[in-house]
């Protein structure tokens, strides 16, 4: 899954969590106290389902994180001075960035 994708599927279930809530918060006092059993239940399923899915997201990311972490450091130890001028590479134009402050 891209992290276009994960964005996006976050995006609409927080937005979904949000409708949610906002239907049991607008309708909780025109209700029979049946009705509100019926949307606390929801809310309570949204929020867990809301939670499970924001887990996932995280697992993912960090998974993707360690990919990266492996591959750079696999590209490291083959190409050693390649990560060496690629270092100082970066270095330099950290540090050319800051002296113009």
């Amino acid at each position: 899954m891209s992290k276009n994708n994960a964005s996006n599927d976050l995006r609409a279930e927080l937005a979904s969590l949000a409708d949610t809530l906002e239907e049991v918060l607008n309708q909780g006092n025109s209700k029979s106290r049946t009705e509100l059993s019926r949307l606390h239940q929801k809310a309570q399923d949204a929020v867990q389902n809301s939670r499970d899915r924001l887990g996932d997201s995280g697992e993912r990311i960090a998974q993707s994180t360690r990919d990266a972490a492996q591959k750079a450091d696999t590209y490291v130890h083959d190409k050693p001075w390649h990560g060496v001028g690629l270092g100082a590479a970066i270095g330099l134009v950290v540090g050319i960035l800051i002296s113009r402050r």
